[in-house]
């Protein structure tokens, strides 16, 4: 596969990953945010399940050791944070647009880094404290120029982006040392459904009803959001550039807006236009700018 072949199969990844956010805004209309969670990462794990098998018998066929329990654990671990995030995220789109839902999600880039400071001690590029304020700025806007313009659906989404920020980076620690991508998904995917179905009884009505209703916006975001999208993701991003993946990746937010309004007929303001606008610009600068541009090392002291 050339580098234009394997671009190209990103960018419909982001637009596949943005009209997932159409998906799950309709699905609200017949089904409750939790349920529908653990449904869709169910049918996300049953489609990459034979992706597992086949990268477990691989891993076999070549002696490596299997996976400790340890590891298994911590692979868990990452499903209950995933439905946490995503949980957020649906509950979000219950009072959010799809345009803010996605531009909003999309702030875990900028979110990655400060939370790896404050938990890790890990200082990132100069270029995220700049574009912390931008970003900060773009959901000024976004919300109208107040921040009491906010909705109740926007904070829950930026409470999603928080949480994905904490997945990603357990997510960089966990699969350090135990390189099974296709097992590790399927066993996030497995343990997000089951967590979902198994507190949606507390909140929601669970019945039969609900899920003929919403099973083709289940599918598409379980199936072909997760499992199609995330294959999709791993076989190109072997053929080209980082910084081109990130480029094409993190056009999942203008898709999204883009689909909210040929399919939902969401409108948004000029001046929330530009908040958009410029939270996409800041992921684009956290994402490129230190993979274009690497920080210089710090200067060795003398003793």
């Amino acid at each position: 596969m050339n580098r234009a072949a394997a671009n190209g199969l990103l960018l419909i990844t982001g637009a596949v990953w943005g009209m997932g956010f159409v998906a799950q805004s309709t699905a609200m209309e017949a089904i409750g945010p939790v349920f529908f969670t653990g449904l869709r990462f169910l049918a996300a794990a049953v489609a990459v399940a034979p992706l597992a098998l086949w990268e477990g018998r691989r891993a076999a066929a070549r002696g490596s050791a299997p996976l400790t329990p340890r590891q298994w654990r911590n692979f868990a671990l990452l499903g209950a944070i995933l439905f946490s995030s995503l949980a957020a995220q649906q509950i979000g789109l219950l009072t959010t647009t799809v345009t803010n839902a996605g531009f909003l999600t999309g702030t875990y880039v900028v979110i990655v880094p400060i939370v790896a400071v404050v938990l890790l001690r890990e200082f990132p590029h100069p270029v995220v404290w700049p574009a912390a304020l931008v970003t900060l700025t773009g959901i000024g806007l976004l919300s109208g120029g107040r921040l009491d313009g906010l909705t109740e659906g926007d904070l829950w989404t930026l409470l999603c982006a928080l949480l994905w920020a904490f997945h990603v980076i357990a997510l960089g620690r966990f699969v350090r040392g135990a390189p099974r991508p296709f097992t590790l998904a399927f066993t996030q995917f497995l343990v997000c459904g089951v967590i979902g179905c198994v507190l949606a009884p507390a909140f929601e009505t669970v019945a039969l009803a609900p899920i003929v209703a919403a099973a083709p916006e289940i599918l598409f975001a379980g199936v072909v959001s997760g499992g199609v999208a995330f294959t999709l993701q791993a076989i190109a991003q072997q053929h080209t550039t980082a910084p081109q993946a990130a480029i094409f990746m993190s056009t999942e937010a203008p898709f999204a807006a883009l689909f909210g309004a040929l399919i939902l007929a969401e409108r948004i303001a000029p001046i929330g236009l530009v908040g958009c606008a410029l939270i996409f610009l800041a992921i684009l600068a956290v994402e490129l700018v230190p993979m274009l541009r690497p920080a210089r090392p710090a200067p060795a002291h003398e003793p």
